[in-house]
């Protein structure tokens, strides 16, 4: 198997691989958090209520979409400069024939650059009184986050966490541009998800993933906020600096889950 000329002749539809690794994980974040916004009513799968989230964030929709929006705009930016820069260098054009093996590297190497960026980039925020309180602040203002709310940062987070972590994950992984757009349309929707605020029965990111939902929901309460800062796919380094909280995933009585920090609970 392998991502060749056989599968994008001269990228999609014509469309350059550097053009659909812009766009692409754009396009994927609304449409999944699209998703999620139907599947929203389902209260028995909550991990609050919908009146918390309407009653307890402290900024509008509108607001979280302008935010999004914004930084999008500044990650296509900063994508369309970076293909620009790094070239084609017979990795990305037709001639490109990436093994299974050679990708799974590429995402391997990729996964664990972003998280090792974003884990000391994201606590280093929280530790700082300044940088918290005028930048990173904002993105906790979704005390109760959902899908459309993941990349909801402060203009200058998104650049420092999101923009350069994968600008830094794509040159230390080596993955061309058509590669790119399977990483980072994967790591949107994992961001998304993270965020769904959801924890439905059969999800993949739940059953693979310690990384998921209910772990990032534990890091936007009040009691979270110096733990769980991982993200987005592994916990390896919560664990390994002992800013992981175990929690248990509860069932609310009046319906969907909770979870609760238990410095007791063995995660398993």
């Amino acid at each position: 198997m392998s991502i060749d000329n056989d599968d994008f002749s001269g990228g999609l539809y014509g469309v350059s691989d550097e053009l659909l690794g812009t766009i692409s994980p754009i396009v994927v974040y609304w449409v999944y958090s699209g998703l999620y916004c139907m599947l929203g009513g389902m209260e028995n799968y909550r991990l609050h209520t919908k009146k918390d989230e309407d009653e307890k964030n402290l900024v509008t929709k509108k607001e979280v979409v302008k935010g999004v929006l914004l930084q999008q705009a500044v990650q296509a930016v900063v994508a369309t400069v970076l293909f620009a820069v790094t070239g084609n260098d017979g990795e990305s054009g037709g001639n490109q024939q990436a093994g299974v093996l050679v990708l799974a590297r590429q995402f391997f190497v990729a996964m664990v650059v972003l998280d090792t960026w974003q884990y000391f980039m994201h606590r280093y925020m929280h530790q700082n009184k300044f940088l918290y309180k005028h930048i990173h602040s904002q993105h906790h203002r979704l005390v109760v986050p959902y899908a459309f709310g993941a990349l909801y940062n402060h203009p200058l987070e998104g650049l420092i966490l999101d923009t350069i972590g994968g600008a830094l994950a794509f040159l230390f992984s080596g993955m061309s541009p058509r590669a790119s757009i399977f990483f980072f349309s994967f790591a949107t929707i994992k961001t998304v998800d993270d965020h769904c605020g959801l924890w439905l029965p059969g999800n993949l990111f739940h059953i693979v993933f310690k990384n998921n939902s209910a772990y990032h929901d534990v890091h936007h309460q009040l009691y979270g906020s110096k733990y769980n800062f991982s993200q987005p796919f592994f916990v390896t380094w919560d664990r390994i600096l002992g800013t992981y909280m175990p929690y248990a995933l509860v069932k609310r009585p009046e319906g969907g889950y909770e979870a609760k920090p238990d410095n007791d609970c063995k995660d398993d």
